[in-house]
């Protein structure tokens, strides 16, 4: 009677546990409720462009060869004399979603949206496109999405590849990065 006993009070103390980690781990990171602000300010720029490498080492950016060459040298000059900058640290889970969301809303991803399977966020939030007077997008089929469906109005607009051509073993790597740009050259925005 006593290992029953033992087993079953096992069973509930793991059963706590469990359950503690998904309340404490899998709860939004967003405050609900809040009154929107606006800045007085003007905008620093009259447009933004963001280019995103995901999976490029900072470093392979902002740092010089022996010889002070760059690795980059046309981003290399964009960063030192037109643009700004700054490098995104990531956040459990590493992946891209949750790192596009660090950059474009603000926040780090709720750890719950591993439970729709990285498809949709399951709160809705602000972004920095929803925003913004404009924005065009181009690239992944899991990524961009989830920023247009928040807006409100007609003013996102996104253009993806197939999710088929995502093949990360293949042995070219530029496929998608060259299907990007050579969007982006014909939309010419």
């Amino acid at each position: 009677m006593n290992v029953r006993v033992f087993i079953v009070a096992g069973l509930l103390v793991h059963c706590v546990f469990l359950i503690s980690i998904f309340d404490i781990y899998f709860t939004s990171p967003l405050v609900h409720g809040m009154t929107p602000h606006q800045t007085p300010l003007p905008p620093p720029a009259q447009r933004l462009v963001l280019f995103v490498a995901d999976g490029l080492r900072a470093d392979s950016l902002y740092e010089l060869e022996g010889n002070g060459t760059s690795n980059a040298p046309y981003l290399r000059n964009i960063l030192v004399s037109k643009g700004s900058w700054g490098v995104s640290h990531t956040h459990v889970p590493t992946e891209s979603r949750p790192g596009h969301v660090a950059l474009i809303a603000g926040f780090y991803e709720d750890v719950s949206a591993v439970a729709r399977g990285w498809k949709e966020n399951p709160v809705e939030f602000d972004s920095l496109f929803n925003e913004s007077k404009y924005t065009w997008s181009w690239g992944s089929p899991d990524i961009l999405p989830m920023f247009a469906k928040g807006a409100t109005g007609d003013h996102v607009y996104i253009n993806c590849y197939k999710a088929e051509r995502e093949d990360f073993a293949a042995e070219d790597a530029t496929v998608l990065d060259t299907w990007v740009f050579d969007h982006v050259k014909v939309n010419k925005v």
